[in-house]
């Protein structure tokens, strides 16, 4: 066994010694140890395809996966974008993928078309949000979780053999941060060899200056960094898709046969879908799930803890999850007993002033009942004058009368 030290930082990290083995113990076992995890677990992608009805979505993931996969035809009379979501188990040997493949109904059929990228773009954040929701349980079960995020979205592009539409430019703008993005021109056997590559440079220009950020195969691997680059320079790739089988020479390949010949969907001079397969699948899917949890969702991760109120960076100091959650406690706690004195404070005005109101209304019924007395009072006064007045009245007319009555007998007795 051989010792050797290697330079470090004495400031940062202590010194690391570094040991080369004579003799094997097993280390280098453990590359088979995850293949032979990950064969027994098995493998997750799912892929988000965005196009307009009719495209040739669903021919081209068929002729992809080199499988009848399950869909519906979709028409143009959705009056707004849906989203249909499938999944399969798809078995290659001893390797199994779960595959979940969304496509967009409905996409461009409308009229206003305000609301059709962000409908899209909220999926993606919901499948952000859950896998989010399953990260900060107490109890947690990420290994057996069934991870929905979208890896990969094939933006399929008509052929216009001009330049993109603006519903184009302003989806992929609104998804470029959320996802990794692959432009394809669907049905390319549509338009001709020269109008398609002036078609893939106007896409390109407009992207470019629109500022959308398409997702570039990765080119620091040496051994597949010379692949990774022609496939990038075939950006955006121009695809074809079928489910028919024609006989070309003594085998039957996949192709879409037309009066003036055959176009060969895995024939590299007719259209890029051999490339985009094996770009895709062959070689780079691994970092299309990497490069979705390391930076797509990392993005959404750190923007939806911080619009909680977490952050592990305050005045320039690093402070770990348990401060933060600390920190934010207390601010909560504190903006609480804020609130509480504030609704106290508010409630016992309130009272002083309802108290207020009482005394004031007590006052002017008081007033109100001293009045209504002077008024009885007075009005009594009067009736009892008047009273007075009638009896007076009354006596004087009773001796009148018996005056009368007496002057009259005595006129009767002198008779």
């Amino acid at each position: 066994m051989k010792d050797v030290s290697r330079p470090t930082d004495s400031s940062q990290t202590p010194s690391i010694r570094t040991f080369e083995l004579k003799e094997e113990c097993g280390i280098n076992n453990l590359p088979n140890q995850i293949m032979a995890k990950a064969i027994s677990d098995g493998f997750v992608f799912n892929i988000l395809c965005v196009g307009e009805t009719a495209c040739g979505k669903s021919s081209l993931l068929d002729s992809l996966f080199n499988t009848r996969l399950d869909s519906t035809p979709s028409t143009h009379e959705n009056t707004r974008v849906y989203l249909r979501k499938n999944t399969y188990d798809l078995f290659e040997r001893e390797i199994r993928l779960k595959l979940t493949v969304v496509e967009t109904a409905g996409f461009g059929d409308q009229i206003n078309k305000d609301d059709s990228f962000k409908i899209i773009g909220d999926f993606i954040d919901e499948q952000f949000q859950i896998y989010l929701d399953e990260e900060l349980k107490i109890k947690r079960n990420l290994s057996n979780y069934h991870d929905t995020r979208i890896h990969v979205c094939l933006y399929f592009i008509n052929p216009t053999g001009h330049s993109l539409k603006a519903l184009d430019l302003v989806t992929m703008k609104h998804l470029d941060n959320k996802v990794n993005i692959i432009p394809i021109i669907a049905k390319s056997d549509t338009i001709s060899k020269n109008e398609l590559q002036r078609f893939k440079q106007n896409i390109l220009n407009e992207l470019n200056l629109a500022g959308v950020k398409i997702y570039r195969f990765p080119t620091d691997d040496e051994t597949l960094a010379e692949d990774n680059l022609k496939a990038n320079n075939l950006l955006p790739l121009a695809v074809v898709g079928s489910n028919e089988t024609v006989k070309v020479g003594n085998q039957y390949v996949r192709a879409r046969q037309y009066p003036w010949g055959i176009v060969q969907v895995e024939n590299e001079n007719h259209c890029d879908f051999k490339k985009l397969r094996e770009s895709l699948i062959e070689k780079n899917m691994l970092d299309l799930i990497e490069t979705t949890h390391s930076k797509h969702y990392e993005i959404f991760r750190r923007n939806r803890l911080t619009e909680l109120g977490l952050n592990d960076n305050i005045d320039g100091k690093q402070l770990s999850i348990s401060d933060t959650l600390d920190m934010k406690r207390n601010e909560l706690r504190q903006e609480f007993e804020k609130r509480e004195q504030q609704l106290k404070e508010a409630f016992i005005q309130k009272v002083k002033d309802k108290e207020i109101e009482l005394k004031d209304a007590e006052k002017q019924i008081n007033e109100q009942l001293t009045n209504i007395k002077k008024q009885y009072k007075d009005q009594k006064d009067r009736c009892d004058e008047k009273w007075r007045i009638l009896e007076q009245e009354i006596n004087l007319f009773e001796q009148r009368k018996r005056a009368n009555v007496g002057t009259i007998k005595k006129g009767t007795k002198k008779k």
